[in-house]
């Protein structure tokens, strides 16, 4: 019981995410420059410390987001005409938005100003060689673009139903990586075989469709490929 309330908690959290992407303009802004500064981190010959810093800044820069509208949200249900506490309260949220948002803007020109005149597109070599913190970058860009195709979709909850699968999704993108990177066909083998067995208990326990387990498993794998292949 204790679990499936666990369980249930992270499910309304993402939800939460879903909803305002879904809703909120400036969330799907945030999203979408989130996406841009990740794939920018292909580019760009960026340390563990910076990488560091990027990640806690966007997570700060959606949080903020986050916490405007659901302040926004509760002061339009208990309040359905004009106060001026109402409007400092929408103001103020708003604020802390902007504040996280210039402070984005100049950890990004820091970072990323003097590598203007650097960017080497040898990327899939570098990756070969490179720290496992860059796969997490391909897993956090699969993750936000399920999210997204999920609040475009409107169906099912985030970590039941709906459209694609985003266990799949992360399985066979994960499977796609370590068969990029490693040169072992057995353990290429083992990955993708491990992303068959998540997808089909997704199947098995009746949270997804086959139709949206295949697409998740499409979605992740062609994600994945895309990021690899753009750059290399």
């Amino acid at each position: 019981m204790k679990v499936r309330k666990l369980i249930d908690s992270f499910n309304y959290a993402i939800n939460g995410i879903i909803h305002s992407v879904r809703t909120q303009r400036n969330m799907r802004i945030h999203f979408a420059i989130a996406l841009c500064v990740l794939t920018a981190c292909f580019i760009y010959d960026i340390s563990k410390i910076e990488f560091m810093i990027l990640a806690v800044t966007i997570t700060m820069v959606i949080a903020a987001e986050l916490i405007n509208t659901a302040i926004e949200s509760a002061i339009d249900l208990t309040t359905n005409y004009y106060h001026p506490l109402a409007k400092i309260a929408k103001n103020a949220a708003a604020g802390g938005v902007l504040v996280t948002a210039i402070n984005a803007i100049l950890v990004g020109y820091i970072i990323f100003w003097d590598k203007l005149s650097n960017i080497t597109y040898t990327v899939i070599g570098r990756v070969k060689d490179s720290n496992p913190y860059i796969i997490f970058i391909v897993l956090v860009m699969v993750c936000l673009l399920t999210i997204v195709a999920k609040a475009i979709f409107g169906e099912g909850t985030p970590l039941k139903g709906g459209m694609p699968s985003g266990h799949s999704a992360l399985a066979f993108s994960l499977a796609t990586a370590i068969a990029l990177i490693s040169q072992e066909p057995l353990c290429i083998l083992l990955s993708y075989i491990m992303a068959i067995i998540t997808a089909q208990s997704r199947v098995d326990s009746e949270v997804h469709s086959v139709w949206e387990v295949v697409v998740g498993a499409l979605f992740g794998t062609l994600v994945t490929m895309l990021i690899f292949r753009i750059f290399s």
